[in-house]
């Protein structure tokens, strides 16, 4: 497996981008992967002897449609990612991180929630603990996700990041009761 890493701009800032070639998997269109967003000051960030090396974000083709993905999403004109993703955590976090991937754009849910679904109402801590060391935040929207009395509670990105990115996809009709 080859590592390598680049860095988009965005209108959170300078988020990290890593991928891998992985030659052993059968399916040449899923040799490509997206294993990692982070934000600058990111909770947990990778450790950068594990990033590979830099490559021109706009000269990879991977990164190239992930860039552009990322910036059709901020623009709100874009919904959904269309990108090849491998995360390689444990089996829990994995099933965390699927859970994740369900939530539909414009809606929240708690981390009991998600302990709930899981089979286990006292597991909400430990999927929190999973939330947030999401390789892959955005794509994998642990944003999504909230205290169980709707406050903004942990993200690896930053409490704005969150705010900004729940705002990004809040329904109109929301939006515009606000007071603020």
């Amino acid at each position: 497996m080859t590592r390598r890493h680049a860095v988009v701009e965005t209108s959170l800032g300078e988020l990290l981008l890593v991928a891998d070639h992985d030659g052993a998997v059968a399916d040449p269109g899923l040799r490509d992967a997206l294993c990692g967003i982070y934000f600058p000051g990111h909770w947990y960030p990778p450790d950068p002897d594990s990033t590979g090396n830099r490559v021109a974000a706009g000269e990879d083709r991977l990164f190239l449609a992930v860039g552009m993905q990322l910036a059709e999403y901020l623009a709100g004109d874009r919904r959904d990612f269309d990108l090849p993703v491998r995360t390689s955590g444990d089996a829990f976090s994995e099933q965390v991180w699927a859970l994740l991937r369900e939530i539909p754009y414009g809606e929240t849910t708690t981390y009991g929630a998600l302990a709930v679904a899981l089979g286990n109402r006292n597991l909400a801590q430990r999927v929190g603990q999973c939330v947030g060391r999401n390789p892959v935040s955005i794509v994998i929207p642990c944003h999504r996700v909230v205290g169980a009395d709707g406050s903004l509670t942990g993200f690896a990105g930053g409490l704005e990041r969150k705010r900004k990115l729940l705002e990004l996809e809040e329904p109109e009709a929301v939006s515009a009761s606000r007071l603020f």
